[in-house]
């Protein structure tokens, strides 16, 4: 009997116990719901817009010439004169617009710049006594463009037509009346077409701006240039065959209109 009073005892103790703790339980509040964080936001540059922009820089003109007619008189075959470089610094502006595909950019470009390559040589025909000259005074660029751009840098390549403005002098080296040495007696000038090719990286550093280093070569051909003496004898001239080639690098700012900066997920 007294066995059966100690279990009745201990079962209400342990149901009481229970039943605190269930209470206990159903009091405690829900877990909060929290919301999923946002996806994270990748911003991309965005190449595609019109853009403007100067560039300067330095280039060499290689240049090499053979006499072909001297006052009314042809020179066949043609004598070689000799060969420079000539050599300065260049300043300009540039016009495109460029549109994105993922990755890839194309492009069209407009281009054109003063310039003060200029050098001279020796006439190998007539050595102690003349030199010839060459000085591009301005060229301009036609060029289509290709390029992939990873996020704010663009490579890029970059081909067409090119025009220059090529002036001409025959100096003497020594004094010859009425010309003091150094002085052209004989001068001309011309405009050519050619081709160029080139590459070059840009770095886009705000959503607007980016700065280029650009490398570019000039295939401008052979032409024949007419040097008129200077007055007195101003009816008197010779015709040389000259061909061209040009070696330009520039640094180049642009600024781009339009064309948002583009989210990616």
């Amino acid at each position: 009997m007294k066995n059966s009073k100690l279990v009745f005892a201990a079962t209400v103790a342990v149901s009481a116990m229970l039943g605190i703790g269930a209470a206990s339980a159903a009091d405690l509040a829900a877990r909060p719901y929290t919301k999923a964080p946002p996806p994270v936001v990748a911003a991309l540059y965005n190449w595609s817009g019109f853009y403007i922009g100067v560039n300067g820089g330095g280039g060499s003109s290689h240049d090499c010439w053979s006499l072909t007619n001297l006052f009314g008189i042809p020179v066949n075959p043609a004598a070689p004169e000799g060969c420079q470089n000539a050599s300065g610094g260049t300043v300009g502006g540039q016009v495109g617009y460029r549109w994105q595909a993922s990755s890839w950019v194309f492009g069209v470009e407009a281009q054109g710049n003063w310039a003060n390559f200029k050098g001279s040589n020796a006439n190998t025909l007539i050595p102690a006594f003349i030199a010839d000259q060459t000085t591009v005074n301005a060229f301009g660029l036609f060029t289509g463009q290709v390029g992939y751009a990873v996020n704010n840098v663009l490579f890029y390549a970059k081909g067409g037509a090119a025009v220059a403005n090529n002036k001409y002098n025959n100096l003497v080296l020594v004094t010859i009346p009425p010309f003091a040495a150094g002085q052209p007696f004989a001068q001309g000038t011309e405009t050519r077409w050619g081709g160029v090719v080139g590459v070059g990286v840009e770095f886009g550093f705000a959503p607007h701006w980016s700065v280029a280093a650009e490398y570019d070569h000039m295939f401008m051909g052979t032409n024949n240039a007419t040097l008129t003496l200077l007055p007195p004898l101003p009816v008197l001239s010779g015709t040389h065959n000259i061909s061209q080639d040009v070696d330009i690098g520039t640094i180049r700012v642009n600024y781009k209109f339009g064309g948002p900066v583009v989210a990616r997920y």
